[in-house]
């Protein structure tokens, strides 16, 4: 059995082209799929990919994790970057996907079987750049509590926000107030019983995310969110030891030997691998067995497409400190008209059942994605008050 062919397909969905892998073999109608979304990025992870098939052509596609190796080690160049990281992952994904397809199984059988029955959602609320309210009123708050309970009348147990806003590396008291006003109209409009997540974006400097996380910390969040730059992973630990709210972080992070360092300096009670972006599920399944190791959850990044999904719920389904998945139900009208899925959902609660088809249990509509060609992303630009780049 050999690999024939890697194919892209990128498919424009508002706010990022999703990019979408096909790995083709010489058996009849066998073959994988899997993503490398990577916003503002698009053209170079395409590239990237291209450049990684020279590798995987004539290649037996069941040897994954020689495959993986080869990916990453040769070129020279390892694949730490976030591009490389990021075909990685697409490809590799593609490849868990034939494999469950070869032996007639989902994936999460490949990996010990089912750990769990059913995997929660959550959602995050949206509303554009919540930066941009900054300036208006008080009124804010209660735009946050609508939001909140739009998201529980739609099911979930469980959302994000983002109820911090931009700041530069010290300012006073009042963006400070308003993230507290904003959680406190969360947690008063839905209750005890919802959980709630703020996240930072890791737009603040480490002291300022330190009094977010103090001021915040009354309203008991399921966890808190990149409240620094992950650059400054000793500044994380800080602000973990500082508060008894949880901290995440992860999204930004490729490969195990980052979370690595996260995991031996205590940062985070919670990690947040992207499996498009941190070396695939090969690497992500690494990445959570040392998590293990160290006693820490799950809870994996994922705004991106349906093969993003899919992922993420497989690896959910066979591991043990996975606690929770984000979901993005409401980019675009006619997602569900791109992907067939084989994994089913309870409206009340938002609970995904586990896949029973093989492989990822998903297949994309060729023709529709051709519906909705690539598009350059908006391009994000942020400035502080006085004209200086801030952190989008």
């Amino acid at each position: 059995m050999k690999i024939t062919r890697i194919e892209t397909y990128v498919c424009h969905a508002r706010m990022r082209n999703w990019i979408f892998v096909k790995v083709l073999t010489d058996q009849p109608g066998l073959w994988g799929w899997g993503e490398a979304t990577l916003e503002w990025h698009t053209k170079a992870v395409v590239g990237a990919i291209e450049d990684l098939s020279q590798l995987l052509i004539g290649e037996d596609p069941r040897r994954i994790e020689h495959l993986w190796q080869m990916m990453y080690r040769q070129h020279f160049w390892h694949g730490n970057g976030i591009v490389r990281g990021t075909a990685i992952s697409g490809i590799d994904i593609a490849l868990w996907d034939i494999a469950g397809k070869i032996h007639g199984v989902p994936c999460h059988e490949l990996w010990g079987g089912r750990v769990r029955d059913y995997v929660r959602l959550y959602c995050h609320l949206g509303g554009g750049r919540m930066e941009d309210f900054y300036e208006t009123s008080p009124a804010d708050a209660n735009r946050f509590a609508a939001l909140a309970v739009q998201a529980v009348e739609q099911g979930f147990t469980a959302f994000k926000s983002m109820a911090v806003p931009e700041t530069m590396s010290l300012e006073g008291l009042q963006p400070v107030k308003y993230a507290e006003a904003c959680v406190r109209a969360m947690r008063d409009a839905v209750g005890d019983q919802i959980d709630i997540m703020v996240d930072c974006h890791a737009r603040p400097s480490p002291r300022m995310g330190l009094l977010f996380a103090k001021a915040l910390e009354p309203y008991n969040l399921y966890f808190f969110e990149e409240p620094c730059w992950p650059e400054t992973m000793d500044d994380i630990a800080m602000i973990q030891r500082a508060v008894k709210t949880p901290i995440a972080s992860g999204e930004r992070l490729v490969g195990v030997y980052a979370f690595r360092e996260m995991l031996e300096k205590r940062a985070v009670s919670v990690i947040q691998p992207d499996i498009t972006h941190c070396g695939g599920l090969t690497e992500a399944r690494r990445i959570t067995a040392l998590a293990e190791a160290y006693r820490v959850s799950v809870a994996p990044h994922n705004p991106q497409g349906p093969i993003s999904t899919a992922a993420s719920l497989e690896l959910g389904f066979a591991t043990s400190s996975y606690i929770i998945c984000e979901s993005v139900h409401q980019d675009v009208p006619w997602r569900n008209e791109v992907v067939n899925e084989g994994f089913s959902l309870q409206e009340d609660g938002r609970l995904i059942f586990p896949n029973k088809r093989p492989g990822l249990g998903i297949e994309i509509n060729e023709e529709e994605v051709k519906k909705h060609p690539f598009q350059t992303e908006i391009l994000q630009r942020t400035f502080y008050k006085d004209g200086s780049v801030g952190d989008w």
